[in-house]
């Protein structure tokens, strides 16, 4: 998405179409999940994750060849439906095989770890490609991820997978019943602040660096591509320490830690110039805190939801997340729109203190709970 942001506003496409860009990815996510959750029960988890990647695979390959705007909101339509449903699986499969709290924390943060080095991966792909003397052929870097869903469908097929209890549509309803109470809205909130949060910087990141920052498109991606090292060592980290630790008090620990970096960013825009390249080093840092609270969050309170009810439980997560990324995108759009850019980091800082607001009292709730 922020490559796509970044390129497309250099065709003159505006911000306020960009920003809604993103909702035509997580509108579909956040419609589609509860019926995922029916969908995946009846064709089992490994058929759903295979077919899902098959989509993929043949709409990055059909993309380069597909020149009208309008065609990136089906694209990214079809890919978010495809992403709920890879997700709900991939959480399935987790819950399904680990119970205890701070094992579903390690195992979490290695697998988001591996999903920050994706995107690591493809900003400094595309980096290249944007910035090389083919780069009005960026879009056909996505044959690459055509490629990648090829290779993880063979290796997916090799491996055994065991299923859940299959549910029937009834049974989901009352499911759906129980889960509801107020620690659960609590961490529905929790879920949709750290995605709007992590939004703000994984799509709209390269675009602020070179329209407020005045840097090239391929130093924009790169830098944007430290924000997603950072983010897996911070996930790495957390994976191989995380038993050392109450997973709350870590949590809140790395909240802190974002509220000060952010401080520091903001002492520089204010006291010291507004464009210093000094941001360039210091938004990527953000990353190593900001990455282990979306799983440690998650495998807290996914350790307290009973088997059966995991993949419904997960669609929970996946559809307020996909909100909080909508919203999120919408908000940025308005403030690239409106050439308020100097108060991002600002913004980013209201983001995070709503964060650590809502998190104290969900701590205190599930705490209470044990």
């Amino acid at each position: 998405m922020g490559i796509v942001i970044l390129q497309l506003s250099e065709a003159k496409v505006t911000y306020e179409k960009l920003g809604f860009l993103e909702s035509f990815k997580d509108l579909p996510i956040a419609f589609i999940s509860l019926f995922a959750v029916n969908f995946i029960s009846r064709f089992g988890t490994k058929k759903s994750l295979i077919l899902a990647l098959t989509i993929v695979g043949i709409c990055s390959f059909i993309l380069p060849f597909v020149e009208v705007f309008w065609f990136y909101r089906l694209w990214f339509a079809i890919i978010g439906t495809c992403f709920a449903i890879g997700k709900i699986c991939v959480f399935g499969i987790i819950r399904n095989n680990i119970s205890e709290e701070r094992a579903l924390a390690k195992t979490m943060n290695s697998v988001e770890a591996s999903f920050m080095i994706g995107i690591f991966v493809v900003n400094t792909g595309f980096g290249w490609l944007i910035s090389s003397a083919y780069s009005e052929f960026w879009k056909f870097g996505f044959f690459s991820v055509s490629v990648l869903c090829a290779v993880t469908i063979f290796l997916f097929s090799k491996l055994p997978v065991s299923e859940p209890e299959k549910s029937n549509k009834e049974n989901m309803v009352k499911d759906l019943s129980s889960l509801f109470n107020p620690l659960l809205f609590l961490f529905l909130a929790v879920i949709f602040s750290i995605v709007f949060l992590e939004q703000s910087f994984n799509s709209w990141l390269p675009s602020f660096y070179k329209k407020h920052l005045k840097v090239n498109s391929f130093f924009a991606l790169q830098a944007s591509s430290f924000l997603a090292l950072f983010s897996y060592i911070g996930r790495t980290i957390t994976a191989n320490i995380i038993h050392r630790f109450s997973l709350s008090r870590y949590y809140i620990f790395c909240v802190s830690l974002i509220v000060m970096v952010l401080m520091i960013i903001i002492g520089i825009q204010f006291f010291d110039t507004e464009d210093s390249k000094t941001l360039l080093f210091l938004f990527p840092v953000i990353g190593l805190f900001l990455s282990p609270l979306y799983p440690v969050i998650n495998s807290k309170m996914i350790a307290r939801i009973d088997k059966a009810k995991a993949n419904l439980f997960t669609s929970l997560i996946v559809i307020f997340s996909s909100l909080g990324s909508s919203v999120s995108s919408i908000i940025m759009a308005v403030l690239f729109g409106n050439e308020l850019l100097s108060f991002y980091p600002v913004y980013i800082l209201s983001a995070v203190i709503v964060i650590f607001t809502i998190s104290l009292i969900y701590f205190r709730f599930a705490d209470e709970k044990i």
